[in-house]
């Protein structure tokens, strides 16, 4: 896949899937119209059957993770992509995807821009997000803000963001969560590292099919308690920083040692 560098920058995108053989297509081609891609790579996380034949259909590279969850799925993507930024989003339908451009304009000054799915004039009628969702979202995002000094954050699950090469790289070498609750992992420690971080509202629309989590209320609340315990274990843990992130190694910080040195070899 080819296309103009945005602003002297290549950019790449991370689709993961295990549920969304039914929209993956079209979402990909919507994103490909916009012609500001280098790569649009699918992570297959064991997705259903025929999603692979589905994405064979486009443009977009697709690469597999066997170990389950979302975190592994992301930080596999983020392994493979080759972009100086990084964009991430589900190929659900929830998302629209011209708001990729809103964080796109913020990413000339912050290392990572981060969506929000809470503004109520964004979310589009049918969307899985009532008010026990976006208050819990809300709520746990500001104890997050609160607890770690933070700037204005209203969203702890939304899985539509962008970030630049280096900070990605930093990631991968501390992130440990594979499942579900990755994406405040990744929050905390974008925060903790010091990194320049900035989140803004997107539009949130209706998915498509079922989601494996947010669909069922009980796998909803125990995500929303397990995002909770992620925050309040790690500001316990990370009062002193620097020794905090220096024990810290990441699930995937093995394979990134592999790939330099590969790298570095040929």
């Amino acid at each position: 896949m080819k296309s103009e560098d945005w602003r002297n920058k290549k950019i790449s995108l991370i689709l993961p899937t295990y549920n969304e053989r039914e929209s993956i297509r079209e979402v990909i081609d919507r994103f490909n119209e916009l012609g500001i891609f280098h790569e649009i790579i699918v992570v297959n996380n064991n997705a259903s059957p025929g999603t692979s034949e589905e994405v064979a259909k486009t443009d977009a590279i697709e690469v597999f993770e066997e170990h389950q969850g979302y975190g592994a799925a992301i930080l596999r993507g983020f392994m493979v992509a080759q972009g100086d930024l990084v964009g991430v989003c589900e190929p659900d339908n929830t998302f629209a995807e011209k708001d990729i451009f809103k964080l796109l304009s913020y990413a000339d000054s912050f290392d990572v821009v981060y969506g929000s799915r809470t503004m109520n004039d964004l979310i589009w009628d049918g969307a899985n997000m009532g008010w026990f969702l976006r208050f819990g979202n809300w709520s746990v995002a500001k104890l997050m803000q609160i607890l770690f000094n933070s700037c204005s954050l209203t969203d702890v699950g939304c899985t539509f963001r962008l970030i630049r090469r280096m900070p990605m790289l930093k990631v991968i070498e501390k992130a440990r969560v594979t499942s579900n609750f990755f994406g405040p992992e990744m929050m905390l420690l974008t925060i903790l590292m010091k990194m320049k971080v900035v989140q803004i509202p997107v539009n949130y629309k209706d998915r498509m099919g079922t989601s494996s989590v947010t669909g069922s209320a009980r796998k909803a609340l125990l995500l929303g308690i397990q995002m909770i315990w992620l925050i309040l274990t790690t500001r316990m843990l990370s009062w002193n920083t620097h020794s905090y992130l220096s024990k810290k190694t990441g699930a995937f910080a093995h394979l990134l040692e592999k790939q330099d040195q590969t790298r570095n070899e040929a």
